[in-house]
């Protein structure tokens, strides 16, 4: 089968930004203070991929979802605003310095009212929830080594036809041939193989950001 796929160059991702990705002043000011951060920045959620999750959020119906790995807030301004009034997003995020960072800046995007914030491991984050299904979306964006059990976690909380994804699945093609010290990759690809083989959800992987992996349950 022949290569059907466009190289994206930085001018054209611009374009698909500027002309797919509509971001606000709230969410401009998030892109402005996380880039001030340094490197680190290249964890925030891509603004075209951001855009991705709002549509899918509101596309889905979802009125409860879950966020593993908040950062500096910008995915959970996307969620948010997918949600209907009486929406709400749990956030799971390890560090307290982040959490007050992502606190402030979805106040200041107007959705402090749907956006609830859990600090701690994660992992002890999700498994203090109901095991019922109750949520309709789950975005997954922490580290790497814990994919597996977050996601499983997420699974089991999700509404059949309810949608996760997964942020870096591509972990800038390391995944094709892990380094076997490299422990983010080793757990990445065994989870892409696992996800592939997955009876209990529907699964496509898009190569938009540093790849995404988009899971309906079944």
């Amino acid at each position: 089968m022949p290569d059907k796929f466009t190289v994206l160059t930085p001018e054209l991702h611009r374009y698909i930004v500027e002309h797919g990705a509509r971001r606000d002043k709230a969410l401009l000011a998030v892109e402005e203070s996380t880039e001030a951060m340094g490197d680190i920045a290249r964890m925030q959620t891509a603004p075209d991929q951001a855009a991705l999750m709002t549509l899918l959020v509101k596309a889905i119906g979802a009125r409860r979802a879950i966020e593993v790995g908040t950062f500096t807030g910008y995915g959970a301004i996307a969620i948010a605003r997918g949600l209907p009034d009486d929406g709400e997003l749990i956030c799971c995020e390890l560090s307290e310095e982040y959490a007050e960072i992502s606190r402030k800046n979805i106040e200041t995007a107007g959705l402090a009212s749907l956006v609830r914030i859990d600090v701690g491991p994660a992992l002890a984050t999700l498994r203090a929830l109901p095991a019922a299904e109750d949520f309709d979306f789950a975005y997954i964006d922490a580290d790497k080594a814990g994919y597996d059990g977050y996601y499983e976690e997420c699974l089991a909380r999700l509404r059949p036809r309810g949608l996760i994804m997964l942020d870096n699945v591509l972990l800038s093609g390391r995944v094709l041939d892990p380094p076997a010290d490299d422990e983010s990759a080793q757990a990445l690809a065994e989870l892409n193989e696992k996800l592939a083989a997955d009876e209990r959800i529907e699964i496509a992987m898009l190569g938009i950001a540093d790849g995404v992996t988009l899971a309906l349950k079944r």
